[in-house]
């Protein structure tokens, strides 16, 4: 069998799609074949539109969702427009996310709140609301957007990394019981990687010259590096792949 890892034909929701690496994976997978649903924030709007007109642009269709993800009626919403508007869900990605920087003995409990709701709380559920749909369908896959300090500390991301943690193990509790519908549920856990949103970390060099060693691929991430995962994941070479974190990491877990 030979795989060419397409997706033509296929539509997916895409939350956190206006920047960064939700919108290099709603133009990678438009790139693949497949129709994207650009969903995030009301206040993201132009940014959203933006991506979808570069999804338009590779040949594919397009719809513009204003989702927030710690809201329940908000991500019904966005399902059932999805649904309206193509019919199916066939994929979802949970990319939307947030990180507060902060030394563990500093966090306050509305840090833990937003950082939860937004990374956990909203990743389950989304992943719940579509799953539905998808059960109906008999088949869908999902993949969440976790980290590599989803299996590792590092010191000033303490919630974050709990979170993640929680994404890759939701992975695992998904996959159990939809894999018998035909939903596969899995995670990509990236490395740090360089975006609009993380210039600031990227540009300080006690930062580049505390973590940049400890990669033994010799370089930080890419959204490209994340769309690969990704793409592989959604494909049909992944089938029986389920409930799984695949890092992305260059070996930074090594360690």
């Amino acid at each position: 069998m030979t795989f060419d890892y397409r997706l033509d034909g296929q539509a997916g929701m895409i939350t956190g799609a206006a920047n960064g690496i939700g919108k290099a994976l709603a133009i990678g997978l438009a790139e693949a074949g497949a129709h994207i649903a650009v969903a995030d924030l009301p206040a993201q709007r132009e940014n959203a539109l933006d991506t979808a007109r570069e999804v338009e642009a590779r040949g594919t269709q397009a719809l513009v969702l204003e989702l927030d993800v710690t809201s329940l009626p908000s991500i019904e919403a966005a399902v059932r427009a999805m649904v309206e508007a193509f019919g199916r869900i066939d994929f979802l990605v949970n990319c939307a996310g947030v990180n507060i920087r902060k030394p563990v003995l500093e966090y306050t409990e509305a840090d833990w709140e937003k950082i939860v709701s937004v990374n956990l709380k909203g990743v389950f559920f989304c992943t719940q609301i579509a799953a539905r749909e998808m059960v109906k369908q008999g088949h869908g896959k999902i993949v969440q957007i976790a980290s590599q300090l989803a299996v590792v500390a590092m010191k000033d991301r303490s919630i974050y990394a709990i979170t993640k943690a929680g994404v890759a193990h939701l992975a695992k509790a998904f996959a159990l019981e939809l894999g018998p519908l035909g939903i596969t549920v899995n995670a990509v856990g990236p490395t740090f990687v360089s975006t609009p949103l993380t210039t600031s970390m990227f540009s300080d060099p006690a930062f580049i010259a505390e973590n940049l060693p400890r990669i033994p691929s010799g370089r930080f991430g890419t959204p490209q590096d994340v769309l690969g995962a990704v793409r592989f994941l959604l494909s049909s070479a992944a089938d029986l792949i389920n409930g799984h974190l695949l890092l992305v990491d260059g070996g930074y877990t090594i360690h």
